[in-house]
């Protein structure tokens, strides 16, 4: 019997024609929207420079790291960093440069903030790519598993686990698998490396394998923590579709039950997957500072932590900016893709 095509939401081509109404409408959909990503990083900018001036200690003392200074000598070094001006004088000097891209000089390496990003970011992006690839897709899938065999065996073991795993603290599971895995634990040998990027041995492709064997344990504590909300989140989009009268009558049409779920259910409960994912891709460029301190991963979350220490102001005012920027950019994007997706979006 010939397949036929069953009605259902609006989807691809046809929904871009039809949503939000018009091309004027959308304009005027994706303005509002660019409007608000911008107070929120306006918003960011002026937290940012508060909110860690309220961290305890004072940058100088920290930096001339308990040697004996003159007040003479402190006053220099806080003229330096124009820690001797005025608060508002410091937030405007601040808002000033960080609109031209000049996020300040570090405090503790003496070298423009961007150009640390710039340095820790590729690391960041190794390791927490790398997650962001494996805990999406298994979460999907698994996801669509579950809510398809919802209330079977399989469906309440996949969700236990993920609750399991999703509420237990990063850090925690790392140290656990580094003394089981790196260390070792009774048998069990220690197989991978407690901590670092590389063993600084070796070049091309035994370098690659060098820095694989170091990803594998930050990559799995990243992968088992965070698969389960994209697990939870397309489970529970896709249970609110299965009863929906276009999946009844493409079972009627006589369509197998793999392809009802394959061409209709799954892609019209995409939409929250959606926005998990540009937000979790958002924190994928944000790092994430507890499994890159516990790994003594060079990235940007190990690099966070370093500055908080001091305290860095510059640094941390500006990674604090780029953290934020990336999950602020990251959702706008999600809000202006969902319209094409489905119409009935920024109507």
């Amino acid at each position: 019997m010939p397949e036929a095509e069953v009605p259902g939401p609006l989807t691809g081509p046809e929904a871009r024609r039809r949503g939000p109404g018009t091309w004027t409408g959308y304009l005027r959909y994706g303005a509002g929207k660019l409007g608000g990503a911008l107070v929120s990083l306006f918003a960011v900018l002026v937290t940012g420079f508060f909110l860690f001036r309220l961290i305890p200690g004072d940058p100088v003392k920290t930096m001339t790291g308990g040697r004996q200074v003159s007040a003479q000598q402190l006053a220099a070094y806080r003229r330096e960093f124009g820690l001797d001006l005025p608060l508002w004088q410091q937030f405007t000097d601040y808002c000033g440069k960080a609109l031209t891209g000049d996020l300040g000089t570090s405090y503790q390496f003496h070298v423009p903030v961007l150009d640390k990003i710039t340095e820790a970011l590729p690391n960041t992006l190794l390791l927490t790519g790398t997650a962001f690839v494996l805990y999406t897709a298994l979460g999907m899938y698994l996801g669509t598993r579950s809510a398809w065999r919802h209330g079977r065996l399989g469906d309440r073991v996949n969700t236990g686990l993920a609750l399991t795993l999703y509420s237990l603290p990063s850090f925690w599971l790392g140290l656990l698998l580094i003394i089981v895995f790196a260390v070792g634990l009774g048998p069990i040998p220690g197989l991978f490396p407690t901590g670092g990027m590389e063993s600084g041995e070796g070049g091309g492709f035994a370098h690659v394998l060098d820095v694989a064997h170091h990803l594998v344990l930050p990559v799995i504590t990243l992968v088992a923590v965070e698969y389960g909300q994209t697990l939870l989140v397309t489970r529970s989009a896709l249970l609110d579709e299965m009863g929906s009268d276009y999946l009844v009558t493409a079972r009627a049409k006589g369509m197998r039950d793999d392809q009802v779920r394959r061409r209709h259910a799954v892609p019209n409960a995409l939409l929250p997957t959606v926005t998990l994912v540009f937000v979790n891709l958002g924190r994928t460029v944000a790092g994430v500072i507890l499994v890159e301190t516990v790994f003594s991963w060079p990235g940007l979350g190990g690099l966070f932590y370093q500055a908080l220490s001091v305290p860095d102001l510059p640094l941390v005012q500006g990674l604090f900016l780029f953290f934020a920027s990336a999950v602020i950019i990251m959702n706008t994007l999600a809000d202006l893709v969902y319209p094409l997706l489905d119409p009935r979006v920024g109507r």
